[in-house]
């Protein structure tokens, strides 16, 4: 019969005898080599391989760059950005989907990945968004306000509840005492503001930074009713992720000068800007 202790009474051994003077430190490498303890790839200080990061859909273009800059900062490492409605990401992270760092559009998605115990250390903010109302070039539907999206006849698109840009377009709504009957609802706003730009709607709520992002292909008509939805954006690395140095340093890159400069150029607001949508 094997004994299962005997790596933990070697080590026990081990102590006694450098207590004792007897041990040289040198030769604690092979005392620790017999208890067969694996090195620990997260254990590592410097940046290096790969770190895999779920973004919500609204990062795309900022995350882009981002990684571009990080991986010119640290050679050899390579950054895999996955994008999605922060409510898929947070439920794939349930999942077991393997990840270095999660950033959410959102408080309430990111709340869940920490009740289960996946959030490495607490999220910080680092961005804030506002919606705003997309419509095609020319505005053919004669969009000028919140209350006009409710008008007969206009296909209109919005995010589905779940999503961070849905949850606050219901909330403007039902502060605005308005009654939205979207076409469609989407899983991901870049996929509302898909509709709009392909012209299958008349108008989308999306985000004012996927506006500025979609360039000539949209206008964007901003409403004061948003205002009252501000959404916070909550960064953190995952527990589960195997490359934790790297992840630290990609964290430092977005709520930093550097990474703070790009989300400003593409229509973010600084963190603590709105109450984020809970």
């Amino acid at each position: 019969m094997i004994r299962q202790d005997i790596p933990f009474l070697r080590l026990r051994f081990c102590a006694a005898l450098l207590a004792l003077g007897i041990l040289l430190p040198a030769s604690l490498a092979g005392c620790g080599a017999q208890a067969g303890n694996a090195p620990d790839p997260g254990a590592a200080t410097t940046p290096s391989g790969t770190v895999t990061v779920f973004a919500a859909a609204s990062l795309k273009a900022t995350f882009t760059e981002l990684a571009r800059t990080f991986e010119a900062e640290y050679p050899g490492t390579h950054v895999a950005l996955s994008f999605a409605g922060s409510s898929d990401l947070a439920g794939q992270l349930s999942q077991g989907a393997p990840a270095d760092v999660f950033a959410s559009a959102d408080t309430a998605n990111m709340k869940k990945v920490q009740d289960a115990g996946l959030a490495d250390g607490p999220p910080k903010d680092f961005a804030t968004n506002t919606l705003a109302i997309a419509v095609p070039p020319g505005n053919p539907a004669g969009i000028a306000s919140l209350q006009d999206l409710a008008r007969p006849g206009i296909k209109l698109v919005t995010c589905a509840r779940q999503v961070p840009c849905g949850a606050a377009t219901a909330k403007v709504a039902q502060a605005a005492g308005l009654t939205l009957n979207p076409v469609s609802e989407e899983n991901a706003v870049t996929d509302v503001l898909g509709k709009v730009t392909s012209g299958e709607a008349d108008a989308g709520l999306v985000y004012g930074t996927d506006i500025t992002a979609a360039g000539s292909s949209a206008k964007g008509i901003p409403f004061p009713e948003a205002a009252g939805a501000v959404n916070t954006y909550p960064i953190a690395g995952v527990a589960t992720g195997r490359n934790k140095a790297t992840a630290r340093a990609f964290l430092s890159l977005v709520i930093g000068p550097e990474g703070q400069q790009v989300l400003a150029a593409a229509g973010f607001g600084p963190a603590g800007e709105g109450a984020g949508s809970k």
